[in-house]
């Protein structure tokens, strides 16, 4: 049977804890540090994850780290995922301006257009849906013209009002 290991947290770390915490402008950092924060005022893991609302053993996770690492481990601890770039943000832009270029002259380009070129830089095969992410990154706005407009009168009705007048 596994016996799990108690970390005290003391009052003066909390109050350390308190004070980075009104430097902090990361709400999800904020929040980490709060869990912690609130076990060294005397708070239980459930009463810590009721008010961050939080998972009970992600609190106890959180001060395991801090009880571990220190202060600094709970602010790398929220890096794990996320966006793994394969470019800079100024490749990126500067790829996305080639398309931008092609679409002012009248091109029409496609999103698939622009994901096999995007594999072809990275060499990686990214989803459909990442490349719109990258275009809404980079403020593309897709504007198609339309072969008609959609309230147009059918061709009877016009040619019906031409006679009236």
């Amino acid at each position: 049977m596994k016996v799990s290991k108690a970390y005290r947290i003391t009052k003066e770390n909390a109050a350390e804890i308190r004070k980075a915490m009104q430097r902090e402008k990361n709400k999800n950092l904020y929040r980490r540090m709060e869990a912690v924060a609130l076990r060294g005022e005397g708070k239980s893991n459930d009463e810590a994850a009721e008010i961050t609302k939080y998972n009970t053993k992600y609190v106890s996770q959180l001060v395991s780290l801090y009880a571990n690492k220190g202060l600094t481990a709970l602010a790398e601890e929220g890096r794990k995922g996320g966006n793994h770039r394969n470019i800079s943000s100024e490749q990126e832009q500067a790829f996305i301006d080639r398309f931008r270029k092609e679409a002012e002259k009248g091109h029409i380009i496609t999103p698939g257009e622009i994901k096999a070129a995007y594999d072809e830089l990275t060499g990686k095969e990214t989803k459909e849906t990442f490349i719109y992410a990258v275009l809404r990154r980079n403020k593309w706005r897709a504007v198609m013209p339309r072969s008609q407009h959609p309230k147009k009168a059918s061709d009877e009705e016009i040619k019906s009002s031409k006679k009236l007048t």
